[in-house]
């Protein structure tokens, strides 16, 4: 069997990896657009700010390893411009394959709009070791005011990255709050925590352009002008799908490849994983679009089963995201107020503000939870974290209760870990959950 894998990070290579270990008979090429084989992009940040001294620490496995110890044919500077599924085939400038099996794992790439000056010496995206790569060379020059352009994750992992270098950073953000995703009023703790680490955050301001002769110079809002040494524009990515236009396959508004519970496309013999593909969200109970690297592991392994004759379905996401964010930690899943109301979907919201342990043992530390439920059923929908301590925890089992669908009177039934240096008797999300 001849399998044919586009991309060689998360989700291509999760899926290489099951096709050689379930077909003896595999013959797996697979095509990157870089050098770069199976990385952490997650890492990134930290590698900027210096917590990780070297790119190939990011390495999950090299070019080298899948192909001597896989005997996987991984090539490099391979871009695939566009396919024929009549004829099976892949093709770029210089190559033209056949396939009797064809994954699609092209990830996504940072959305950069058409400012003028976008190009000027100085401006920065960030997704991948080459991207990173850059910006280390850059910062080893005269650099002191980094303005960020999106207060999502990246941005805000980013700032703190920069300020752990000593530079001066400034996030525009066009909406009124940083970290969309979590409720207005939460967010202003993300806020405080970045006026105390001397951020400066300027809301509700669309960039109009970047000025400067040969490098930036400054970031222009209708409103203002910031002076900016380096730019880093965050504002979200884009599926690399252009090349699939014309194909026959079926994509979302936003262009991401749609796929069914076994990662199959619209196509015959044509799958697709990662973050160029769709991700069925289990309480919106719809295709949604939420890239991150656990959805594109977990995808391109199903992916790889399906496609070597081993059939497993993708039970869905619930929304899980974290970020470490200077001394607190943001951590989130299943719906926010605004996700409800966007879906039509009744909810009811319970706030508390709780120690993460026993409050007598020392480093006690006030952990916020807020939970969405269902009015009538008490169903969880939705919960967002905000902590210095004990984040991670919680998160997890409020992600686990909303995949199986529980409600807070379950959330209470809970058998949980308790010792005075890890919990109270009655954890905080249980503690929460009483109240409403």
């Amino acid at each position: 069997m001849n399998y044919v894998i586009i991309g060689g990070d998360a989700a291509g290579m999760s899926a290489a990896m099951q096709i050689v270990r379930h077909d003896p008979t595999a013959s797996v090429t697979t095509l990157e657009m870089g050098d770069d084989y199976s990385y952490a992009q997650c890492g990134l940040p930290y590698l900027i700010g210096g917590l990780i001294d070297d790119p190939a620490k990011l390495v999950a496995r090299s070019v080298e390893t899948f192909r001597s110890k896989y005997k996987i044919d991984a090539r490099t500077r391979h871009e695939v411009t566009g396919i024929d599924p009549s004829a099976k085939r892949v093709f770029g400038e210089q190559f033209d394959l056949t396939y009797d099996k064809l994954l699609i794992a092209t990830g996504a790439r940072p959305f950069l709009p058409s400012w003028d000056g976008k190009n000027l010496a100085g401006v920065h995206t960030l997704k991948t070791i080459p991207d990173a790569k850059r910006l280390l060379d850059e910062l080893k020059q005269d650099v002191d005011h980094v303005v960020i352009i999106g207060g999502g994750y990246i941005g805000l992992e980013m700032a703190e990255n920069f300020v752990a270098r000593g530079m001066q950073v400034t996030i525009v953000e066009r909406n009124s709050q940083l970290a969309t995703i979590f409720d207005p009023d939460l967010a202003e703790h993300i806020h405080a925590e970045a006026e105390k680490n001397g951020i400066r955050l300027v809301f509700d301001e669309e960039v109009q352009a970047l000025h400067g002769e040969k490098r930036v110079e400054a970031v222009v809002s209708e409103k203002q002008t910031l002076p900016a040494d380096l730019v880093l524009v965050a504002i979200g990515v884009k599926p690399n799908t252009e090349f699939v236009k014309g194909s026959g396959i079926e994509l979302s508004e936003n262009g991401a490849i749609k796929v069914n519970a076994f990662m199959e496309t619209s196509l015959a013999s044509v799958y697709a994983a990662g973050d160029c593909a769709t991700q069925y969200h289990r309480l919106k109970e719809r295709d949604d679009y939420i890239p991150l690297g656990t959805h594109a592991n977990k995808q391109g392994r199903i992916a790889g089963m399906n496609m070597s004759g081993r059939p497993r379905s993708f039970k869905g996401i619930v929304g899980t995201s974290i970020v470490k964010f200077f001394s607190l930690t943001l951590g989130r899943t299943g719906l926010s107020k605004r996700e409800a109301e966007q879906h039509g979907i009744p909810y009811q919201a319970v706030t508390a503000e709780l120690p993460q342990h026993a409050s007598y043992y020392p480093g006690a530390e006030k952990l916020l939870v807020r939970l969405l439920y269902q009015p009538n059923t008490g169903l969880l929908l939705g919960a967002q974290l905000i902590g210095r301590d004990g984040v991670d925890k919680r998160l997890d089992v409020l992600a686990t209760a909303l995949y199986h669908g529980m409600t807070l009177q379950e959330l209470e039934d809970l058998d949980l870990a308790y010792a005075p240096p890890y919990n109270g008797v009655w954890d905080p999300v249980q503690q929460t959950a009483r109240r409403k």
